[in-house]
């Protein structure tokens, strides 16, 4: 328990309270389906962790796979886009695919900048496996915007992360991170709505999302 503690109170670098992270204990923590207890204070918007999980025995860690949902939203034509008054927008199978590189590619990248973990190529009893996706992904920005005129927003879209790190032998779930984040800008301004604010957006909040992973689990303390 101590050192989960340890663990959790590192992960809130730069949270938004000032009380450290802790474990809902006693007969009335909240507790999700599958026995994991909410994380109070957690840097993640919502967080689950074992309470009886010690993290120090992993040394090592291995990709779990990852998933990419997208809300239903009808594909309609940049004309239809341009004379409806819609706020959602269907998301084409190339902004899709880049997407997915994008998000692979940074948490490939940070993950390889771990100071206390090294990659696994196979379950064993010090493996920790990182599982997650991004959930009811959804665009705010019309389709085929050139001669649209300029079109600010304060928000180019939503996307949930989920992160699951799991026992890589008993493929238990010993923490589970929850968080919905708006793809605006880190100011007060309203965005001009373009691919390429798009992609800068998508970059910043998935850029974010792994590198709290990564110093997180660095955070874990060695025995």
């Amino acid at each position: 328990m101590k050192k989960i503690l340890i663990v959790l109170a590192t992960l809130a670098i730069a949270g938004c309270s000032s009380a450290p992270p802790t474990i809902q204990q006693g007969p009335d923590a909240e507790v999700s389906y599958d026995g994991l207890h909410v994380v109070d204070n957690s840097i993640f918007r919502q967080a689950w962790a074992d309470p009886d999980i010690d993290f120090s025995r992993y040394h090592r860690i291995m990709p779990g796979g990852a998933f990419f949902e997208y809300r239903a939203v009808k594909k309609t034509s940049s004309s239809s886009a341009r004379r409806g008054s819609s706020t959602e927008f269907y998301i084409d199978e190339d902004a899709r695919e880049k997407l997915k590189a994008i998000t692979e590619e940074i948490f490939a990248e940070e993950l390889g900048k771990s100071a206390r973990f090294t990659v696994a190529e196979a379950p064993d009893a010090d493996v920790l496996v990182i599982r997650g996706g991004l959930h009811d992904i959804v665009s705010n920005v019309p389709p085929n915007i050139v001669g649209r005129g300029d079109i600010y927003l304060s928000s180019v879209g939503e996307i949930t992360l989920i992160l699951e790190a799991v026992d890589s032998r008993s493929g238990e779930v010993i923490f589970r991170a929850v968080e919905r984040r708006a793809l605006d800008s880190s100011g007060s301004m309203a965005i001009r709505a373009s691919s390429v604010t798009s992609i800068a957006e998508v970059r910043r909040v998935i850029r974010r999302w792994a590198t709290m992973l990564r110093e997180g689990l660095d955070s874990i303390p060695v025995e």
